[in-house]
């Protein structure tokens, strides 16, 4: 199962994701491929796999990429390989853009992997907030590229199965937790008839 963590930048989607593969042992996550710089706290393979452009590019190239856009001048993609592993016996989330929800959606259910999406609502002066008080600092163009994205992403609330507001990060962890116990359970039950 593929569970997808969506909203704006800022929307509390790495946190939430850490939090919850630190809690439960059957959950997993895996990196995306992106363009952008490591930041401090990332670590290579685990936050994020770092390639130059060129290697992003000969990935699409090779087809080893389910989906792919540019976010803030970078790339980010989400690799074949490292799905298909993962999300056919496990429990798989990821945070993944409005276009690649939308993507992954329609291939994923072709190759039998349940695909749950949830989206995650911040209101604008608090994602702006967030933005200010980001701990690798920002800068005002930055921040402005990730607010004007704040009117797109939410036009796309409608493809999710899921959307919830992201104001208490304790609640959203255990709201979370029940819905991938659920869809979980919904799943095996689906597998068993």
């Amino acid at each position: 199962m593929l569970v997808i963590l969506s909203g704006v930048a800022g929307a509390g989607k790495d946190t939430i994701i850490k939090e919850l593969t630190k809690r439960d042992s059957n959950i997993t996550t895996v990196p995306a491929y992106t363009t952008r710089s490591p930041r401090a706290d990332d670590i290579p393979g685990v936050s994020y796999n770092f390639v130059t452009k060129e290697e992003f590019e000969k990935l699409i190239e090779n087809g080893d990429i389910y989906e792919y856009d540019i976010h803030h001048n970078n790339f980010y993609g989400t690799s074949k390989k490292l799905i298909n592993e993962k999300a056919k016996d496990g429990i798989v989330i990821k945070d993944i853009d409005v276009n690649g929800t939308e993507k992954l959606k329609v291939l994923l259910k072709d190759m039998g992997i349940k695909v749950v999406t949830i989206f995650l609502r911040v209101p604008k002066a608090e994602l702006k907030r967030r933005l200010e008080n980001r701990i690798d600092k920002l800068s005002h163009e930055e921040i402005m590229l990730r607010l004007n994205r704040f009117d797109y992403e939410e036009s796309k609330m409608n493809i999710y199965d899921y959307v919830m507001k992201n104001d208490d990060l304790e609640k959203a962890i255990e709201i979370i937790q029940t819905i991938i116990r659920e869809e979980r359970r919904e799943e095996e039950l689906e597998k068993n008839k």
